[in-house]
């Protein structure tokens, strides 16, 4: 019984914080030219930037929704083109930095961060196809048929799927021929 009533202590006190930053489980501190650098585990942009001694136009964090919510938009989209291009960098790939931001304009475009993935811009496309093509094709087939969903073949994905020709570029030419 004494076990038990001291598991539910623990529970209780678990959550109460002690010490340190709500957010941030670790820290480690490295002395650099002529300053000392704190690298974190975990983040909390808001509260670390208001904190004195803090240099917030320094103060850097890789968690794009947290720097939407404190920055703005248009510093997640940054962070995002950024983020990406170290990322591809370090895996010694050259990728034309015009590409990264269309993807980050994509994933900013409606003011909030969204991911590519079926939970964000993939899974709000209009097309059913568009969507199956993505992930979960079953899943995504088997919803549009049951709310009678119809694809109006618009976009290029669901065009290359039924085998129609693109409505763009050399697919979208009209011969008239003069006699």
């Amino acid at each position: 019984s004494s076990y038990r009533n001291l598991l539910q202590l623990v529970q209780k006190i678990k959550p109460i914080s002690l010490k340190g930053m709500e957010g941030i489980n670790r820290v480690v501190i490295r002395k650099e030219v002529g300053e000392y650098v704190l690298y974190t585990e975990g983040s909390a942009l808001k509260e670390v930037i208001q904190f004195e001694g803090v240099d917030p136009t320094r103060t850097k964090t890789n968690n794009i929704t947290e720097i939407g919510n404190v920055l703005g938009i248009e510093a997640a989209r940054n962070a995002i083109i950024n983020e990406a291009t170290d990322t591809l960098r370090e895996q010694g790939l050259s990728v034309d930095v015009r590409h990264i931001m269309l993807v980050a304009d994509m994933m900013t475009c409606d003011g909030e961060v969204k991911q590519i993935g079926r939970h964000g811009i993939s899974g709000e496309k209009a097309s059913v196809l568009a969507r199956a093509a993505f992930e979960v094709t079953v899943n995504h087939i088997l919803d549009a048929a049951v709310r009678g969903e119809v694809d109006d073949l618009k976009g290029v994905t669901e065009n290359v799927i039924v085998g129609q020709p693109i409505k763009l570029g050399t697919g979208d030419v009209q011969l008239v021929v003069k006699r």
